[in-house]
């Protein structure tokens, strides 16, 4: 993939994230000064397949996880049932996914035993 691409692959995705973000306003209440809105799950979804996709060519990682992320091929994800994650818990794992090295995120995309990153575990099993 080129550099041009993949700068302009970040950059969408980073659209499409503030565009669903947008900054409160003053009054609003939430954590970190937010109002308290679900995040949607098809942009969260489309938004980090193509972060996971960006990361996997600049990290030069080929995995299925990867493929499919390229492909923007959900693969069936959506939140746990009775999970109800909000904006601002998206922008902190997709923050989490830019943010780490490479053998870290081949962690996340790994076959066989992928990690979830913390920041993207929005409802732990026994939290429910």
């Amino acid at each position: 993939m080129s550099r041009v691409r993949s700068v302009m692959l970040r950059l969408g995705a980073l659209s499409v994230l503030v565009l669903v973000c947008a900054a409160p306003t003053p009054g609003d209440v939430g954590g970190c000064g937010q109002k308290r809105q679900a995040l949607d799950e098809e942009v969260f979804f489309a938004t980090k397949n193509a972060i996971e996709c960006e990361r996997c060519n600049e990290c030069a990682i080929s995995t299925n996880r990867c493929t499919e992320a390229c492909n923007a091929d959900s693969g069936g994800r959506r939140f746990p049932e009775d999970c109800l994650p909000l904006v601002h818990d998206g922008e902190v794992c997709l923050r989490r996914l830019l943010d780490v090295g490479c053998d870290t995120f081949a962690e996340y995309v790994d076959d066989r035993t992928p990690a979830v990153p913390s920041e993207c575990d929005f409802c732990p099993e026994g939290s429910r």
